[in-house]
């Protein structure tokens, strides 16, 4: 299965806003992703604006609409974010903020205000009842919903049965047991979960702490089909260009 990779402009907005001005320009990195075979953008725009600002996703919307009839592949815009952050100040509520873009996916994370980035994956026999109607909702709209899970086998039947269209796969442990003794069983805690989503047809996605060193072996699991990375691909990208880590990464993705 073609195994496609979005990549997180969030550390691109965080550079920009520690500067004024708009430099550097998300949009303009967002094309040299793309120009170099990214399959989309993922963005995660939070209440506290530190680094994705909702302007940059209408912005982001508006250009991937134009890429998508002037290029001969798809390409898509992933936001992802907490469906539960209300409107506050200059951030209009997540929500709101999705049903305005109708982006091809939304994948929705448990993060609160305290957290640095996204670290554990929901729990949906507590968040399942609250979960329904929005899932509902956005795919009414016709976007496709990803729910941020850990690999967990019922966790992700209660994502088939809230009426999500795929799962995202919280990776964080299979990075940190990357290189010790721990990580075959752990690695096939996902292929085991992975297996069993694709079987109540369910997409599988997969995040967080994915780089080059460990993206090989886990693009090895033959359900998955996409996967989101930021922060280690930018790391990358200051090393090495960011049009030649997009590259880096994609030929490992497509071996």
């Amino acid at each position: 299965m073609k195994k496609s990779l979005s990549v997180n402009l969030n550390k691109i907005a965080l550079i920009r806003n520690s500067r004024e001005g708009n430099y550097p320009s998300v949009l303009d990195h967002a094309n040299v992703c793309i120009d170099n075979g990214a399959d989309g953008i993922t963005i995660h725009p939070r209440p506290d604006l530190r680094h994705i600002k909702p302007q940059d996703a209408y912005d982001l919307s508006t250009l991937i609409s134009k890429l998508k009839n002037s290029i001969m592949r798809p390409i898509e815009l992933n936001i992802e974010g907490n469906p539960f952050a209300p409107k506050q100040l200059n951030y209009p509520g997540f929500i709101k903020l999705v049903d305005e873009i109708q982006p091809d996916q939304c994948t929705l994370v448990p993060d609160t205000k305290t957290q640095l980035t996204s670290d554990h994956g929901f729990d949906l026999g507590l968040d399942g009842d609250k979960l329904y109607p929005i899932i509902t909702r956005l795919k009414s709209l016709g976007i496709r919903v990803s729910l941020f899970v850990e690999p967990s086998l019922s966790c992700i039947k209660l994502a088939s049965e809230l009426g999500a269209s795929r799962i995202e796969l919280f990776t964080g442990p299979y990075a940190a047991a990357y290189g010790t003794n721990e990580l075959e069983n752990i690695f096939e805690q996902y292929v085991i979960s992975a297996k069993f989503a694709h079987e109540l047809g369910l997409g599988v996605n997969a995040g967080h702490d994915l780089n080059l060193n460990n993206i090989l072996k886990f693009s090895s699991i033959p359900e998955l089909q996409e996967v989101s990375i930021g922060h280690a691909l930018i790391v990358d990208a200051i090393r090495i260009g960011l049009g030649e880590t997009v590259r880096c990464y994609k030929s490992i993705l497509s071996s």
